[in-house]
């Protein structure tokens, strides 16, 4: 007997190898094993000839079970085509659990091939092939390198993704920001090789509801003058991780059809170093008008999402998100799973939290508290970009923001790490995706 073509994993709760649903001469081999279906264990089952029979995989206890376990399975099984047999619970949860799992990142050298699940009957096809490409476009986004993915490489990247969609882009690049009253953005990637710009993008009907992102490019900071160490400074071809999130939801929205009118808006700048660079002391000139003391080059971030933000303002979009991995500070706050959410919206922020728990693509809400915004105060501007004391960097970093939105209906802002340490369920190390999922979900929920 041959390996079958299609190879069943049998999904085992903790302690349920009896109800499972498996042969006699399984739950004896299982047992021989130590096998009880503790969380991301997979076992191999004997069939004839040497062949493998099939696969049973720990689902670990119901109380603590990520959705997505799933994708430990495939993070795990070599090349081929496999079924989920046993209680996997949510079929489409599971189904992208697994896709997700098989990630490879593979542009650099060749990579173990992935395996391949043929879909449960019950999940929604459609949902687990946007999703899981969304999340890869932004992983794929993010572990590039910047020598491989500067300013020039990334406007490409995101004008193929419009092109696909059929997005109308402007781009502003250059000295044509300052025409633009883009300063700011001008300000950070001037003293780069590759021009400063904002592409802007738009999806949808003119008459729907008005949904802006706004994500943060930064395809390498070395922190400015300001200049990180040599530890610092390794990861930071992720600093577009919020442009690369965003890009991968706007897939997600448009493959679905949402009803609405989407504007997509990426600053994009590498924070680089020569007689050109932005300096701690000078005093910028905002797209809203307000004057910025720069505290720290290294705060750069909040720069060029600041003049986006303050152009997405400016047609009050009933909705306004805005993604990046700004600070430190949250991370050390939250670890790297966990990215701070701030909104002005308690309703939205609710709603969030709860679609990301929902879809294993947790948030947690942070507050907007006022009382931190003297910590942004400068003697000679209207504000400072670098809070003073070094404490609540994340909620100072987000105060910040505030200040340059003020018509939106709705605006939350989403500081996430794009990176994953250590192997989780569904999030191989390396680039990943936050807060995709959960900002779906909301959307689908509200204009699907």
């Amino acid at each position: 007997m041959s390996q079958p073509a299609v190879v069943p994993v049998t999904c085992v709760e903790e302690g349920a190898l009896a109800s499972a649903g498996v042969t006699g001469a399984e739950a004896s081999w299982a047992q021989a094993n130590g096998f009880s279906g503790q969380r991301g264990r997979l076992l191999p089952l004997p069939g004839d000839n040497g062949a493998i029979a099939g696969y049973l995989f720990g689902l670990g206890e119901a109380a603590d079970r990520p959705a997505m376990v799933t994708g430990l399975a495939a993070a795990a099984l070599p090349e081929g085509r496999y079924r989920l047999d046993g209680a996997y619970g949510d079929p489409t949860h599971a189904a992208l659990g697994f896709a997700l799992g098989a990630y490879r990142f593979t542009r650099y050298r060749k990579g173990t091939p992935a395996p391949e699940l043929d879909l449960p009957d019950d999940a929604d096809a459609g949902e687990v092939s946007r999703l899981r490409e969304a999340a890869f476009i932004a992983r794929d986004l993010i572990n590039t390198p910047a020598n491989d993915l500067g300013p020039d490489a990334l406007e490409r990247e995101v004008r193929a993704l419009a092109t696909r969609h059929g997005m109308e882009v402007r781009v502003s690049a250059g000295e044509d920001l300052l025409t633009a009253n883009l300063p700011m953005i001008h300000a950070v990637g001037h003293a780069a090789r590759e021009a400063p710009r904002l592409v802007d993008m738009s999806w949808g009907r003119a008459d729907d509801p008005k949904v802006t992102l706004v994500g943060k490019g930064v395809t390498f900071d070395t922190g400015g003058l300001d200049i990180k160490g040599a530890a610092g400074m390794l990861l930071m071809k992720k600093d577009m991780g919020g442009a690369a999130n965003v890009l991968g939801l706007a897939h997600a929205i448009m493959d679905a059809g949402l009803r609405v009118r989407l504007r997509v808006l990426v600053p994009v700048v590498e924070n680089a170093i020569s007689a050109t660079a932005f300096r701690p002391g000078d005093v910028l000139t905002s797209r809203k008008g307000l004057s910025v003391e720069i505290g720290n080059t290294d705060a750069e971030g909040r720069l060029i999402l600041a003049d986006a933000l303050a152009l997405a303002d400016e047609e009050s979009p009933e909705l306004l998100l805005d993604m990046a991995t700004l600070t430190g500070a949250a991370r050390v706050a939250l670890g790297p799973d966990l990215p701070p959410l701030y909104s002005s919206d308690e309703t939205l922020a609710r709603d969030l939290v709860a679609a990301g728990t929902a879809a294993d693509d947790p948030l947690w809400h942070m507050p907007l508290w006022a009382p931190y915004a003297s910590m942004l105060s400068s003697q000679i501007a209207d504000i400072n970009n670098a809070a003073t004391g070094g404490f609540a960097g994340s909620v100072t970093a987000a105060l910040f923001l505030n200040r340059f939105v003020a018509n939106a209906g709705a605006w939350a802002h989403l500081d996430i790490f794009g990176w994953a340490p250590e192997a989780r369920p569904a999030r191989p190390v390396g680039g990943t995706d936050q807060g995709i999922r959960a900002v779906y979900g909301v959307l689908k929920k509200r204009y699907g």
